[in-house]
């Protein structure tokens, strides 16, 4: 179990050991456009999506940087809501992953798009309950589908990326029905927004949105 202060403190026993960027995915190769994806809307209106894949900050903060993306919200997903707590969660027994809340512009990006950003710069999704230095069952890599088409463009997505072997490892991530989001307290929304110089957030979570900047110049805004 991680509090705030002892990420810091092991980002910066990790900065000794590691280039920056070791926290960030390990996918350097360019993913592919899913083939099998939900069509673009023609009217404005807005869906939602919820992905889990290690600490939420640094998930949080590249979907925020994502054209067409109107919010992001860090929460909890996974488990009831007498134990969506921060300290109880990270004990690691409560079910919960913690998880982001993505709501976006369907007429501007698909949710295909989204899984290609939540697999190539968001998170490793070879990395089995684990994220860089955080390690645990709350920090697996899921995705929590809120109706069937989600379920199948996913699958799908995940399915192709298997076969094409775009990964050196196995993808560990999980398809999982999203019964309920919690969000998260007040301290975790836009942390690394307020605090870009804390050195878990320089190692784990800055270079997420660099590669964002660098890979998906369509796709990424500034805030």
């Amino acid at each position: 179990m991680f509090t705030v202060f002892q990420k810091s403190f092991a980002a910066v026993t990790l900065a000794a050991l590691c280039v920056a960027g070791c926290g960030s995915s390990s996918s350097a190769a360019t993913l592919p456009d899913p083939v099998v994806d939900a069509a673009k809307t023609a009217d404005k209106r807005t869906a939602t999506a919820v992905f889990a894949g290690g600490c939420f900050w640094g998930i949080e903060a590249v979907f925020k940087h994502v054209k067409g993306v109107t919010s992001a919200v860090s929460g909890y997903a996974g488990g009831s809501a007498k134990t969506a707590h921060y300290e109880i969660v990270g004990t690691g027994l409560t079910g919960h992953a913690e998880s982001v809340e993505v709501t976006y512009d369907p007429s501007q990006i698909s949710y295909g798009q989204l899984l290609r950003v939540f697999f190539s710069v968001a998170h490793d999704p070879t990395q089995l309950n684990r994220q860089g230095p955080d390690v645990g069952t709350q920090y697996r890599s899921v995705i929590f589908y809120a109706d069937p088409d989600q379920k199948r463009i996913a699958q799908a997505y995940i399915d192709q990326l298997s076969s094409a072997k775009v990964f050196a490892q196995p993808i560990v991530t999980q398809l999982t029905p999203l019964n309920a989001f919690y969000r998260a307290e007040d301290y975790h929304q836009d942390y690394l927004a307020r605090h870009p110089e804390s050195m878990y957030i320089v190692i784990n979570d800055l270079p997420k949105l660099n590669h964002l900047r660098q890979e998906f110049p369509q796709f990424y805004v500034s805030r």
